[in-house]
């Protein structure tokens, strides 16, 4: 095979990597969102920051009385800035994501996991507090950012993979997860992330099908598609 021809396909394999706005506008226009508030988080006026982060806080108070709106809000986020491990997962998670399954359905596997997660960790600090096992202040604590969506989309994207590939990241998130238990430096979010994953995890049915029909071959039966074979759902 020429040499340009290598080039062109290894060029073309590293930029579907990345966002687009034609490939994968869902990924595209939510990066250059979290792009601009993460701008504005660090160069903005810290006290309109701080109210910014405060309004759109997922705690119990706010779940509350504006559970739509804070749970949309927190998404807009990134906890740790654009430098951190959340932005760059981001980045490539869902772009692979959307590859696969399009981008109204990473949306609604993103949104699923940020708010079933959400839910999972909030609502039992409510029960806590009314039971007096935890203090008023545990109503305010300060919540938001990507990574329970971006969990969730973790989850969704291994069943799309290739078994090589599949099991060994399922593997390294499950490490990582439980070493977060055990050092239980922030618990909510330490119970939060493996909720968002199992979600993810959930979809992998739907997904398949969707994926299994975008990549089969003809003369691909029924069970290839179901054992993962068709494609091994890439696009």
């Amino acid at each position: 095979m020429p040499a340009g021809v290598l080039v062109r396909g290894s060029l073309r394999r590293a930029v579907d990597l990345l966002p687009t706005p034609t490939g994968t506008p869902f990924t595209f226009a939510y990066t250059l969102l979290l792009f601009a508030t993460s701008l504005y988080a660090e160069f903005g006026d810290p006290d309109t920051v701080r109210t910014l982060l405060e309004g759109s806080s997922t705690d119990v108070q706010h779940l509350t009385r504006t559970p739509v709106l804070v749970l949309l809000a927190s998404a807009l986020w990134i906890a740790g800035g654009i430098s951190s491990p959340w932005a760059v997962g981001f980045v490539f998670i869902l772009t692979a994501l959307e590859r696969r399954v399009g981008g109204l359905r990473t949306a609604g596997v993103f949104l699923l996991g940020h708010v079933v997660a959400t839910l999972v960790t909030e609502v039992p600090v409510g029960v806590s507090v009314m039971a007096g096992q935890l203090p008023d202040s545990s109503l305010h604590r300060l919540d938001y950012g990507i990574s329970f969506g971006l969990m969730a989309s973790v989850g969704a994207l291994a069943g799309l993979l290739r078994p090589l590939l599949r099991w060994p990241l399922l593997g390294v998130m499950a490490v990582l997860l439980a070493q977060d238990l055990l050092d239980m430096v922030d618990p909510l979010a330490s119970w939060g992330h493996p909720t968002a994953l199992l979600v993810g995890v959930l979809c992998w049915p739907v997904l398949r099908r969707v994926a299994g029909r975008a990549t089969a071959r003809p003369g691909d039966g029924p069970s290839a598609v179901a054992d993962g074979q068709v494609g091994s759902y890439v696009p």
